[in-house]
């Protein structure tokens, strides 16, 4: 609307007030709205009632959105259907009114829609949204008082130079404001990509991954690249500045981009996938996440560490699951000098075979690993298939079940002994007290 056509329009809606044919409008506009919540209630519960039928079928983007702006939308076209129909008989004021402020409604719905489906884990999304929304209603205010293009004027008339470009301050919100928009529009299509590629059953789910955060830079970059040009803004003029602060950012970030181009070089090649255990440096853990930056090991009490992707690309990793998830476990047993060691062997193999852990084939053994100080090595070695689910347990149970086969044998476990002599023979030889040998009693 031009200015003088917004003060007719406030001045016609001040005598409409003063006119008992206001309630007219006042009555047309809460049935529209009525009419529109009930509308809006109905196809929601056919959204509901189908996705009960089917909850296999994932919830999609425009369905989100639809669920957001159906009530403004609604609401805004029976608005318009009524105020057409109305206009014959009375004055239309109220209802010209409510047009713009429903569709700052479905603007402001729209907006914060596509900014959670770009950055879904965003908590600042609902403070985000009443900022947003009070930034347009009092855009709104200004455009229906007549005041915006005072403000405009008053906004052009700061201005400065970059370069040989004169900028000014309404240009830099301008270029700000569409910036702002066709951003959303590229993180939207490519929230929209990134459902599609999650979806794709073919394809492995680090590419899903790179395909996914590729296409968002691109269209990121994209978004930028058209949206100054469109307000007027050089790109040129922005080339010295852009050149300085590269160079800049280059040296003061090389570590951030080191880690992110790891993270595209571990997608890309797959060494590392979602779900693999793997041991880097003292870290053990599950890979719960890959991004570009780092990677999330969820270790086997729970504790997540977070791994530069710098450190995995340049260090030994131990993946415990990269072609063949099974693992081999080895205990070490001691036992004294008297035992019958076929006997204790077979004991151990036994042991092993009654944990449903232990795998069949290659089945357990029993090894002589070395003759000790106190006693005799043996290695008990048996394979798991699931080492995700970890070894403490199935080791403390097989020691146990060993334990109580050896009491029952009467085989002993022996521990470090120490015989003490007294040089000289002017004394007998006397006990001597236990002494403790690494936490051990020795007598």
């Amino acid at each position: 609307m031009a200015e003088n056509q917004i003060a007719e329009l406030l001045i016609d809606l001040w005598h409409d007030l003063q006119q008992p044919a206001i309630f007219w409008q006042i009555g047309v506009l809460a049935v529209c709205l009525l009419a529109a919540g009930a509308i809006t209630r109905q196809i929601k519960a056919v959204l509901r009632r189908r996705r009960e039928a089917d909850p296999s079928v994932p919830r999609g983007a425009s369905e989100e959105g639809l669920r957001r702006v159906i009530f403004p939308l609604t609401a805004l076209g029976l608005v318009i259907v009524s105020r057409i129909v109305l206009e014959r008989w009375h004055h239309v004021n109220l209802l010209k009114l409510a047009v713009p402020l429903l569709v700052a409604m479905a603007a402001v719905r729209l907006t914060v829609h596509a900014l959670k489906r770009a950055f879904p884990r965003a908590g600042w999304l609902a403070s985000f949204e009443r900022i947003f929304a009070t930034g347009a209603w009092v855009v709104v205010a200004l455009q229906i008082s007549g005041l915006l293009p005072t403000v405009i004027d008053g906004l052009e008339q700061i201005g400065f130079s970059i370069g040989k470009a004169k900028v000014n301050l309404w240009m830099v919100l301008q270029g700000a404001l569409t910036v702002l928009v066709t951003v959303l529009v590229a993180l939207w299509v490519a929230g929209v990509i990134e459902s599609r590629l999650m979806r794709t059953d073919g394809l492995d789910a680090n590419m899903k991954l790179v395909f996914a955060r590729l296409s968002k830079a691109l269209l990121i970059v994209l978004a930028v690249v058209v949206g100054l040009p469109l307000v007027g803004i050089d790109l040129t003029a922005l080339s010295v500045f852009g050149g300085a602060l590269g160079v800049g950012l280059g040296f003061g970030m090389q570590k951030i981009a080191a880690n992110y181009v790891s993270g595209f070089i571990l997608l890309l090649d797959r060494s590392i996938r979602l779900g693999n255990l793997i041991s880097v440096g003292s870290e053990r853990g599950i890979v719960s996440q890959i991004t570009t930056r780092y990677t999330v090991l969820k270790g086997m009490s729970g504790i997540e560490s977070i791994v530069p992707n710098e450190t995995l690309v340049g260090s030994v990793v131990q993946n415990e699951t990269f072609t063949d998830p099974r693992v081999r476990v080895s205990l070490p047993i001691q036992v004294s000098y008297a035992t019958d060691l076929e006997r204790a062997m077979a004991i151990l193999v036994e042991a092993a075979r009654t944990q449903p852990r232990v795998m069949d084939d290659p089945g357990p053994g029993a090894f002589v690993e070395a003759f000790a100080d106190s006693g005799i090595n043996l290695q008990l070695g048996f394979w798991i298939r699931d080492p995700a689910e970890g070894t403490l347990g199935i080791r403390s149970a097989i020691n146990l079940e060993i334990w109580r086969r050896f009491k029952a044998e009467g085989i002993e476990i022996p521990f470090p002994q120490r015989e003490v002599r007294i040089l000289g023979g002017a004394q007998p030889a006397v006990p001597v007290a236990p002494v403790l040998d690494q936490g051990n009693p020795v007598p």
